[in-house]
């Protein structure tokens, strides 16, 4: 298992097992600047489409070599899990997106994983996001794999579908009480004990504008990476990625500094306190660049 960094993966890009330019796309030759996709066997397909897509997924597997694009796969359940694990190949992926994870069936996703080298990311999407002390149950299941887990992933449009809602293109998330209140708590419940949490899914593909907006507010809100629909959303989310020349000269300071607290451009820096938010600027500027 090669190490990966969340900050790597960009906007990862979904795409369906059964798309006719799968094999084409996992193997870096359609979408170059693409730096990580999932093979999703889940909601991207009909149920009666599940046993042609794990042909399919045999097949890419079979012609799959190593790459700078970091490939996962979502199963549809663990059940499916368990079957492309026994898969020739599979290990030429870097991990799974786990559907669904919830109290029910987290514990039996993280034991088919727990002795194979590959990376988790979890996404919860149930009736957990709504109730705290659930969301802590599955914390506490998680931090004990923590080394195994890229980023945490929420459901946003499962969690929406529940409260009976759609959102417009120009709507955010962080603008809407009941969906703004949600968010917020699962941020803060995942990363204070050092999850990264990944931002949700942006359904306008063809709203350029609209999805910038939402990117730049991931990242006021402490969300990195995104889950993509579109090819055409790649470019743009890794333009944003990029840190300003201010944001890479102050993260530097803070990383370089003797001085407990000091002035900083005309407001105070604490060396210690600062310390992740400057760490995760100068990765970003050494993966995405420097405007």
């Amino acid at each position: 298992m090669k190490k990966i960094e969340y900050i790597e993966l960009g906007a990862t890009l979904f795409v369906p097992a059964t798309h006719k330019n799968l094999s084409e796309i996992i193997c870096a030759q359609k979408y170059p600047q693409l730096k990580s996709v999932v093979i999703d066997t889940e909601d991207g397909i009909n149920k009666e489409a599940l046993e042609d897509a794990l042909v399919q997924i045999q097949k890419v597997l079979y012609s799959l070599k190593r790459s700078e694009l970091f490939v996962f796969i979502r199963p549809r359940d663990p059940q499916v899990l368990k079957q492309l694990l026994d898969y020739e190949g599979i290990e030429k992926i870097e991990g799974f997106v786990l559907p669904k994870f919830s109290l029910e069936n987290g514990f039996e996703y993280v034991q088919l994983l727990k002795e194979r080298a590959f990376y988790m990311m979890p996404s919860i999407e149930g009736r957990e996001l709504f109730e705290h002390d659930k969301l802590l149950k599955l914390r506490e299941l998680l931090l004990q794999h923590k080394s195994k887990i890229l980023l945490i992933r929420f459901g946003l449009e499962d969690m929406l579908g529940v409260l009976g809602m759609r959102r417009k293109c120009e709507d955010n998330i962080f603008d809407i009480a009941v969906t703004s209140s949600i968010v917020g708590n699962f941020i803060a419940i995942f990363k204070s004990v050092g999850f990264a949490v990944s931002g949700g899914v942006y359904p306008c593909f063809k709203e350029k504008e609209g999805f910038i907006k939402d990117l730049k507010r991931d990242l006021y809100e402490g969300l990195f990476s995104k889950t993509i629909i579109h090819p055409d959303q790649i470019e743009p989310a890794h333009h944003v990625y990029k840190v300003t020349q201010e944001e890479l000269q102050e993260a530097l300071e803070i990383t370089q500094s003797s001085e407990a607290v000091f002035a900083q451009n005309a407001k105070m820096a604490e060396s210690s306190t600062m310390l992740p938010w400057a760490t995760t600027i100068i990765k970003r500027a050494a993966v995405y660049g420097v405007n």
